[in-house]
């Protein structure tokens, strides 16, 4: 069942200014200490206006994720013709139980038995045999943390996060598809362990006191 308000942006500037006013999906892993880029100290900083989020937005990989997206978003539609997916360029959703968590989806999936659920999309270069090794029968902390606060946003059913993983060979450029399938009913723990260390964290950012550091885990 839909439990969120629906927020249309005319353009990418104001959606992203729009994304700063609570926890989105990239936000959430910062907030459980499970960002490989960024702490939870970081985070307040920026979500209390101590600090300005860093532009990635000329990386290479962010501009190659942005412009793959709509190709890779068309290429599941083929592939997996059971699934109704419509995508909203610069829309977010907000809670409404909880107006400071947000989302902005890769795609909103219908599936033949009239499910709604979350499609989301990630390419990922491989530069370490490591980094292979992450998405080997499991989806990596952060990303699994991301979908499961858009499943807490939406009220949705299910998520299929598909990863392209991008490695070089030689002069070749190879591309390992992968699709990882969750159900709600699967994760209902984590999602309720999520919930409170988001709600906790807001606490400290209405209240501007600093939450405790989250050490990652060694």
């Amino acid at each position: 069942m839909e439990q969120y308000r629906i927020f249309d942006y005319r353009n990418e500037q104001e959606w992203l200014c729009g994304r700063m006013n609570g926890i989105g999906g990239s936000d959430a892993s910062a907030v459980v200490g499970k960002n490989p880029y960024k702490t939870n100290i970081e985070l307040f900083e920026e979500k209390t206006g101590r600090k300005l989020p860093a532009d990635i937005s000329d990386k290479p990989y962010v501009i190659y994720g942005k412009n793959a997206e709509p190709h890779i978003r068309e290429l599941f539609k083929l592939e997996y013709p059971e699934y109704e997916v419509r995508h909203y360029g610069f829309r977010i959703l907000q809670s409404e139980e909880y107006p400071f968590m947000q989302a902005s989806l890769d795609g909103e999936l219908v599936d033949r038995k009239g499910r709604k659920g979350i499609l989301e999309i990630k390419t990922t270069n491989i530069l370490q045999s490591m980094q292979r090794e992450k998405w080997k029968g499991k989806v990596p902390d952060n990303y699994y943390i991301q979908v499961l606060h858009y499943l807490l946003v939406t009220g949705y059913e299910f998520v299929v996060l598909r990863a392209h993983l991008i490695s070089t060979w030689g002069e070749d450029i190879r591309t390992q598809v992968k699709h990882y399938f969750i159900e709600r009913n699967e994760v209902e723990a984590d999602l309720n362990y999520l919930q409170a260390k988001e709600i906790s964290f807001w606490e400290y950012v209405e209240s501007g006191r600093k939450p405790p550091l989250i050490l990652p885990e060694i």
